[in-house]
Formats: C-alpha cells, structure tokens, sequence
C-alpha cells in the first residue's frame, strides 16, 4: 500500500518532431494552471491553443519553425500530430483517470459542444457549419487536419458540434475553448477509482 501522504506521479511530457516540413517541440503538465509559451508562427493557431492551455489548466509549451512561405497546412497537422503525441505520453497508463470530458463553450452568440473520450482508439467527428471560409487569413479547413492530427496521435474519439454561430471566429474560439475544458474534465484524477483503469476490457 501506498504511503497517504505520497504526492501522485507528475503527468509530464516533451516530444520532439522534426521533418523536413517542421521542427517542433511539445511540453506539456497535465496538472498544470495554464502556464507557458505558444509559438508555431502561425498567430491564430496559437490563440486557438493558447485556450487549451488556459481553460484545460494544462502547463504547455509549442515552440515549432515550419514551412509557412508555402503555407499553414503543415505547421497547423504537425502540431496537431505532436501534441497529441505529447498528451498520449504525459497519460501514461490512464488508471485513475475519468476518460470522458464533455463541455459546452458560449462565445457570444456561437455555441460548441466537445466530447472526450480517451478510449485509446482515434476518431474525429466533427461538424463545423463555417460562415467564413478565412479568419485573418488562416483557411479554417486547417482546423480538421490540426484536430485530425491530435486524435490519431493521443488516441482519442472527439465530437465536436458546433451548435450555432455567425462569426468564424467564434465558433472556432468556443470549439477550443470547449475543448480544453472537455479535455481537462477527461484527465482528471477520479479519487474514488484508485489505480483502476476505466474500462471494462482493462485497457485504454
């Protein structure tokens, strides 16, 4: 039996990436209280992540150098695809956890709707009626390949609706920030399972 007054293992991570399109390095706490710096060198990825950070209370730090004189799809999937890899990491083996997070994030008059589960098998099903094809110049198409990257490599299934919106950027915005903390809420320490890991066929 554990000693009661043993601190739980830290849920830390840092995962490098680099090809010939991107070099990236992913930390990440998942026991943090939002801390760090974010920058991919794409301005509007790093406020949508910077919400992550924030709402899910995850200590990140994204430093990545891509490829952006061709474009931001790169970039965008890469630290999609990293930080996913980072997240899946820093779990570990998951016992103790809650694995399902759900939330739903106002941004004025756009509503979102997110749901977790940290099931070890990746699927993406998302429905994002865009009112805009850019914000600023980003190509909110990018927004698929960055989620798609993240659920392959954290093994996760994601829902994400968003139920209403007019302003692109609020309906990404409530996505994200529906996100972190549908995340936060799946990454949790339940204290009534213990070591137990939530699932019936024992494994995640």
């Amino acid at each position: 039996m554990s000693d009661t007054n043993e601190l739980p293992a830290a849920r830390t991570a840092t995962v490098t990436r680099d090809t010939a399109e991107t070099q990236i390095t992913v930390s990440v706490n998942l026991d943090g209280t939002g801390q760090g710096v974010i920058d991919t060198g794409v301005p509007f990825l790093d406020h949508m992540l910077d919400q992550i950070k924030r709402h899910g209370l995850i200590d990140m730090e994204i430093s990545c150098k891509g490829d952006l004189h061709i474009d931001d799809h790169h970039t965008v999937e890469d630290c999609g695809i990293t930080l996913g890899q980072a997240l899946s990491k820093a779990l570990g083996d998951k016992k103790g956890i809650r694995r399902y997070g759900h939330f739903y994030a106002p941004l004025d008059e756009a509503l979102s709707r997110v749901v977790v589960d940290l099931s070890g098998r990746p699927g993406l099903f998302m429905d994002i009626p865009f009112t805009r094809a850019s914000v600023g110049g980003f190509d909110v198409d990018l927004f698929g390949e960055f989620f798609q990257g993240l659920v392959n490599h954290g093994w996760f299934t994601l829902h994400i609706d968003n139920l209403k919106g007019v302003n692109s950027h609020h309906q990404i915005e409530s996505v994200f920030k529906a996100f972190a903390r549908a995340l936060r809420m799946a990454v949790e320490r339940d204290p009534r399972l213990g070591d137990t890991l939530p699932s019936t066929k024992e494994l995640l």
